[in-house]
């Protein structure tokens, strides 16, 4: 398939100048198409999860903005929760295969995922509102030689073999399961199956999934005559290369049952320099202007537009009390050096915390991986117990540190927890 052309000089729809805009083009099967259907009526388009984990986490929310940017522009989004693809593994930038779940595992994470979208999206009936479709529905109703006769003609092994996700597994000499393979051809018949039941016209995604776009596009445009259109987001990674959504403490998730309103309000706060007005455009509603404001500010006052973003992010995915909520509480650890009810809290008997060493105490809070790691941090001066610096490695926890019945944990400057005891 040619690439059209990946940005317009004029666009006439509210979506594709939104999506120039606000730095979340990278590739398009045909732009001007659709420019052209998106100014001229409503466009249903789609983007895949798979529930590979209880929570998505905030590698996956420009795929959810991207939902909402097309909701925002008149369009209809669809989110597509990967029932049946999750049962096989979507091969694309892994090295191995993912590990096999259960249809339990299945269910289970898919019934926790669901609640996030709606943070996001406008969930109903009428014309531009969200709808939520599993492909279980009918990806595991068709029997084999019947999947095989119907879509196997429309894909050569050839052209397989040439898509990111088959090419650098095998370049890398890593096995590729006959299972792994077929991920294509299913995500490929989502499409077709989303255009016969809903009118999907648009299939979005991130830039590692565009050979499985394409092939989406190309069986529907053949199998249902039909003008239908792919687009991808550029690979999202921060100014020094690190990958979007993964920090030293692990995954940034998006439920609050596995990260908290304040932690998750701390990586936006933590955000590098370089990467803030990037971040406001694709993860906030802020209007360009005022981000343009932001971007202006300089040394110190950058921190002006890091807590802007912190508040804005943190706002849409767990609601304004607990932006401001975390906010204030960063404030009172980080430039009162008090303490707050907010930070990250562990609980434990107070029997098992009065004398529990600090290193055991930090790893146990989830600061450290390792007690071992906790006393190479100690011995390097970076642990403080309720503000107060530890220099000795084998230091134990007393009840005298229990301040209003918990004690305040700290590794470096930004990472804190409070060990509660019950």
């Amino acid at each position: 398939m040619s690439l059209a052309p990946n940005t317009l000089a004029s666009p006439k729809s509210a979506l594709v100048r939104t999506l120039q805009e606000r730095g979340y083009l990278h590739q398009c099967t045909d732009l001007s198409g659709l420019d052209a259907a998106a100014a001229s009526g409503v466009v249903p388009g789609y983007i895949g999860f798979d529930m590979t984990a209880p929570s998505l986490h905030v590698g996956s929310l420009i795929q959810i903005m991207l939902l909402r940017r097309l909701q925002q522009a008149g369009g209809k989004p669809i989110v597509l929760l990967g029932g049946g693809t999750t049962k096989v593994g979507d091969p694309s930038g892994k090295d191995s295969a993912r590990k096999m779940l259960t249809d339990e595992d299945i269910a289970r994470n898919m019934a926790a995922i669901r609640g996030v979208f709606e943070k996001f999206l406008t969930f109903g009936d009428g014309p531009t509102d969200a709808v939520m479709i599993d492909n279980d529905a009918w990806l595991s109703r068709y029997g084999y030689i019947e999947f095989l006769r119907t879509f196997g003609p429309h894909f050569t092994i050839n052209r397989m073999l040439t898509f990111d996700s088959v090419k650098l597994r095998l370049e890398r000499e890593q096995p590729l399961t006959f299972l792994e393979f077929n991920y294509m051809l299913m995500q490929a018949v989502d499409f077709l199956e989303l255009f016969k039941r809903v009118g999907c016209r648009l299939q979005m995604g991130g830039s590692d999934q565009w050979g499985n776009i394409v092939n989406g596009v190309e069986i529907t445009r053949r199998m249902a005559e039909a003008q239908v259109f792919g687009l991808t987001t550029p690979l999202l990674t921060t100014a020094s290369g690190a990958k979007m959504g993964k920090t030293e403490a692990g995954a940034v998730w998006l439920n609050a049952d596995m990260l908290s309103a304040y932690e998750y309000w701390q990586f936006w706060r933590n955000a590098e320099d370089a990467d803030v007005g990037r971040f406001l455009r694709l993860f906030t509603d802020m209007p360009l202007d005022e981000i343009a404001r932001y971007e202006g500010l300089q040394g110190a006052e950058i921190n002006d537009a890091k807590k802007a973003l912190a508040n804005a992010a943190t706002a849409m995915l767990h609601g304004a009390a607990a932006a401001a909520e975390a906010e204030a509480a960063a404030r009172a650890t980080f430039e009162q050096g008090g303490r707050a009810d907010a930070l990250p809290t562990v609980e434990a008997p107070r029997a098992e915390i009065e004398g529990l060493r600090v290193a055991a105490a930090l790893t146990r809070a989830g600061l450290t991986e390792s007690n071992g790691e906790a006393k190479r941090h100690i011995k390097a001066g970076a642990v403080r117990v309720n503000d107060a610096p530890i220099s000795d490695e084998n230091a134990a926890l007393s009840g005298a540190d229990i301040v209003d019945g918990a004690i305040k944990l700290s590794l470096g400057k930004k990472k804190h927890a409070l060990l509660r005891a019950v």
